[in-house]
Parts: C-alpha cells; sequence; structure tokens
C-alpha cells in the first residue's frame, strides 16, 4: 500500500480527504485531468524546521510592516504572484514576547507592590497571550494576503462574542450537568464547535472567501475570540489561577480546533460558491474534520475515572498533538492549492493560444 501512494506522488495523510481536489468542481474535464496528473515534485510538504526557521533572524521595521499591509484593493497580490514556497512566520513570536512581558509586569504590580489593581489587566492579557499570538501566525501564513488586519480584529471581537453568544443558546436548549462524564465531555463538545462552526460559516460566506488559508485563518480568529472572552470568565468562576493553566492550555484548544473547521470548511464548498445547508450536511471532507474536532474537544474535557494528573497530563498533550497536526495537513493542503491554481492559469493561458 505504502509503495503504491509513493509511486502515485500521494502521501498516507491524503487519506484524511484533504488536498485541493475540490477546486476541480467548476473546471472542464480536459483541465482537471492535467492537474490531476500533477507529477510528485510538484507536492509541497511540511517540515517543521523549515517552517519555524526565520523565529530567531533577525527582521527590520519593513519586514513586519509589509505584514500588515495587506488585504486592499491595492495590496492583494494577483495569483500568479501569490507565494506556493513553504511558509515561514516570524512575526507572531514578537507579538507573543510582547505580551508575556506585559503580563509579567503586571504580575510584579500585583505581587510586589500588593496592587489589586493590576488584576484585571492579568486576567485580560493572561486571557489574550497565547490565542492571539496564534492568531498572528495564522495571518502571517496567509499567503493570498487577500484578508486585511481590519478584518481578523473585526471576527476575533465579533465571532468571538457571536459564538458564545450562540454556544449558550444551544446550552438553554441542552442544559449541561455538573458532572464531567464521556457524555456532557461529548455534549460539551458537539455545542461549542458546532456554535463556532456556524459563525466561522458565516464570516466565510460574509467576505465571499474560497481558499483554504483564507477559511484556517477566518477560523483561527473566531476561536481565539472564543478563547479568549471564555478563559476571562473562568476567572470569575475558579479565581485567578485559572489565567496560568489555561493560557498555555490554549496553545491546542479552541483557537487550532476553529482553524480546522475553517479550512474544513473551504475544503466542503464549490468554489465561488456560498457554504450552505445541504454543504453541511452532505460533504466528507468537511464533516469529517467536524466529527475530529468534536471528538479533540470531547477528549480534552472528559475526565477519565479514577485518572492521576499524568494521565490528565498525557491526554491534554495528545490532543494538542493531533490538533497540530491536523493543521499542518490543512497547510500542507493550502500550499498546494496555489500550485494547483496557478497551475490552471497556465492551462488555461496555453489553451487561449491554441486557439
Amino acid at each position: 500500500m505504502k509503495n503504491k501512494l509513493n509511486d502515485r506522488g500521494l502521501h498516507w495523510w491524503d487519506l484524511v480527504w484533504t488536498g485541493v481536489r475540490r477546486n476541480y468542481d467548476n473546471l472542464d474535464d480536459a483541465i482537471a485531468r492535467r492537474l490531476e496528473d500533477t507529477p510528485a515534485d510538484d507536492q509541497v510538504e511540511i517540515h517543521l524546521s523549515k517552517m519555524f526557521s526565520s523565529i530567531f533572524k533577525r527582521h527590520t521595521k519593513n519586514e513586519a510592516d509589509r505584514i500588515f499591509i495587506v488585504g486592499t484593493a491595492t495590496t492583494t497580490p494577483g495569483l500568479r504572484k501569490v507565494s506556493s514556497r513553504p511558509v515561514k512566520p516570524w512575526f507572531f513570536t514578537r507579538v507573543f514576547a510582547v505580551l508575556a512581558l506585559s503580563f509579567t509586569m503586571l504580575m510584579l504590580l500585583l505581587y510586589f507592590f500588593g496592587s489589586d489593581k493590576a488584576i484585571p489587566g492579568m486576567i485580560f492579557i493572561g486571557s489574550l497571550a497565547v490565542p492571539f499570538s496564534l492568531l498572528m501566525m495564522f495571518f502571517e501564513i496567509n499567503v493570498y494576503q487577500n484578508i486585511s488586519i481590519l478584518q481578523v480584529l473585526q471576527t476575533f471581537l465579533v465571532g468571538g462574542i457571536l459564538s458564545l453568544l450562540v454556544t449558550m443558546t444551544f446550552y438553554t436548549i441542552l442544559p449541561i450537568q455538573a458532572i464531567v462524564s464521556i457524555e456532557n465531555a461529548l455534549l460539551v463538545g458537539v455545542i461549542e464547535e458546532t456554535a463556532k462552526c456556524l459563525v466561522i460559516i458565516l464570516f466565510i460566506n460574509r467576505y465571499k472567501l474560497n481558499y483554504i488559508f483564507n477559511g484556517i485563518l477566518i477560523g483561527a480568529a473566531v476561536g481565539a475570540g472564543f478563547s479568549v472572552f471564555e478563559s476571562s470568565g473562568y476567572v470569575s468562576d475558579y479565581g485567578l489561577a485559572t489565567i496560568y493553566t489555561r493560557s498555555f492550555q490554549s496553545i491546542g484548544t479552541h483557537t487550532i480546533w476553529a482553524a480546522i473547521l475553517g479550512g474544513a470548511i473551504i475544503l466542503g464548498k464549490v468554489r465561488q460558491r456560498r457554504f450552505n445547508v445541504h454543504d453541511f450536511f452532505t460533504k466528507p471532507k468537511f464533516f469529517i474534520f467536524l466529527l475530529i474536532t468534536i471528538g479533540l474537544h470531547t477528549l480534552w474535557d472528559w475526565d477519565i475515572p479514577n485518572g492521576t494528573l499524568m494521565t490528565s497530563l498525557l491526554q491534554e498533550l495528545l490532543v494538542i498533538i493531533i490538533g497540530w497536526f491536523l493543521i499542518f495537513v490543512l497547510i500542507d493542503a493550502g500550499l498546494r492549492e496555489v500550485r494547483t491554481l496557478q497551475g490552471q492559469l497556465i492551462v488555461k493561458k496555453r489553451r487561449k493560444r491554441r486557439h
């Protein structure tokens, strides 16, 4: 099986129903067959050492400015100029460093000077640091550069709060018991992931987005907003110590799960059309990822009977690893999508010349 897959230029993760075949939905058969026959050398692979290789390099202010001057009529590149090279985000680590430094200074105000006025700031910055930094990473890797930072911030704020409103609406219909059993954990996963998914669909349709990286970014914006406001709310129930745990745990929870959903929505929609109710229930490329995120959320919330602290930590680590693996699979699919669409342009251009 392995040899056959390699001979065809495929990878075993293609069996997870990723890839860019959905881009052939509105192409004629000749172009579709031409693109399907793309050699294995045109596959884009993700190498973590390369992806994060720019983090420790020196970067100028102009380089940072160029990251944010995107998404307008004059700064969105044409498809031919979009890069399909491996993505190398770096600015998100600077965002995290600033937020972490801010949180540390607020801790000094509270614990060294005894100023209670630092607590609201600690709650907000502590909840914001990891999710917002991850959001900036996904903003950097949107190679199409067709979504502005203003759109991202609007989605982060409005989408995050709206997803919480939808979640609470579902909770009033399906009340959750206090005991965290596997059944309740599953119900929480279904409610919260479905709520975020509906809001992500709303924003993707509103912005008329069609690319995998676009879906990942919008999903991450909604998930990051959800994560920030939810974590801030938990402090009133469980105390300030909640911020220390949830801030680090958020590296593999709502922001990542919602980013997966965003990419899956794009995989499930027909290009240039809105994602509709029919797509929600009939597109396996989308639905399989929705089920996976629900499963990850369920596993995260479930208190395994007679489980120890080590069991809980391993449980969370497993969820984080699976979530990030799916993110890298979608990044790979997104880069191959660029090459597919650019190949489509080349084929069309050659056909025009012949005629």
